[in-house]
């Protein structure tokens, strides 16, 4: 997976309170009826589809991609790009829950460059549709990765987490809330991936089940996860070991995510990636 190329921050105008009607996200979870990595993968080519949704109670199985609604859990999923949004964008990345209220959560191969060296000029557009950026633009002031990742890109530690500046004098997570990060939470879920490919303007999503590939990595089968969805949260519908919006891992990992758009690989949220986020919330 290899990142791309994009206007400073845009003020956000809307107000904290009320900012889900504003942002016209559906009122309430998704149920109507069904329909990755920066990067180098053929894609889906940019179909007229509908937005919809899965309901939880698909068949787990499934495992094929859909246009998902605008909704509150989705708006945490946004596209990254370069220095603005003129260029395009070439990763994923989603919030997850701090003490800062201001982190988002990807994969380490989309925030730096090929020496090692951390990017820069990211920035995150949430909720990004087809040029609208109804949550703004909001830069990256930090890059939080394993040694391991940067000195020998390690997949199995393909985790970075980023720090975002204020924008506007507000926090992503007082706006849009965040996903609870999941550590050890077994290599068999029932989870919701959304991501962007790079050759779309709006997201797809796909629920299916987890697997394990190793003992440090998990795979998934969905379609059309080409390049752009590298850093996608892979989110629990909710389990036992494991409550709804909990996200136990992010695009990426083995071969950067792998070579095939219908089959999908994340490093395991285990104990390195639990202290990579420790040390990512004392910068936050």
């Amino acid at each position: 997976m290899a990142p791309k190329d994009r206007k400073i921050l845009a003020p956000l105008t809307f107000a904290v309170v009320g900012a889900l009607a504003l942002l016209g996200y559906a009122s309430q979870a998704e149920t109507s009826s069904a329909q990755r990595h920066a990067d180098s993968r053929p894609g889906m080519p940019g179909a007229q589809v509908r937005e919809q949704d899965q309901p939880q109670t698909a068949r787990a199985a499934d495992g094929t991609a859909y246009t998902p609604l605008r909704t509150q859990q989705n708006a945490r999923v946004g596209a990254l790009f370069e220095k603005d949004d003129s260029g395009d964008h070439f990763c994923t990345a989603s919030v997850v829950t701090s003490p800062g209220r201001n982190m988002l959560v990807t994969a380490a191969h989309c925030a730096f460059d090929s020496d090692g060296t951390p990017r820069g000029d990211l920035v995150f557009a949430p909720a990004y549709r087809a040029g609208a950026k109804p949550a703004g633009l909001w830069k990256v002031r930090k890059v939080v990765a394993d040694d391991r990742w940067t000195k020998n890109g390690n997949p199995d530690v393909d985790v970075a987490f980023l720090i975002l500046d204020n924008n506007d004098g507000k926090r992503i997570q007082d706006i849009l809330g965040g996903n609870t990060l999941g550590i050890r939470r077994g290599f068999h879920n029932k989870v919701k991936v959304t991501g962007y490919p790079n050759n779309r303007d709006t997201p797809i999503s796909c629920r299916n089940r987890t697997t394990r590939f190793s003992n440090t990595q998990m795979r998934i089968h969905c379609t059309n996860f080409a390049g752009g969805t590298s850093g996608s949260p892979w989110v629990v519908d909710g389990t036992a070991n494991a409550p709804a919006d909990t996200v136990v891992g992010v695009l990426g990992g083995y071969e950067r995510g792998g070579d095939e758009d219908d089959v999908s690989y994340a490093s395991y949220f285990d104990k390195d990636i639990a202290d990579l986020y420790q040390q990512a919330k004392t910068q936050d």
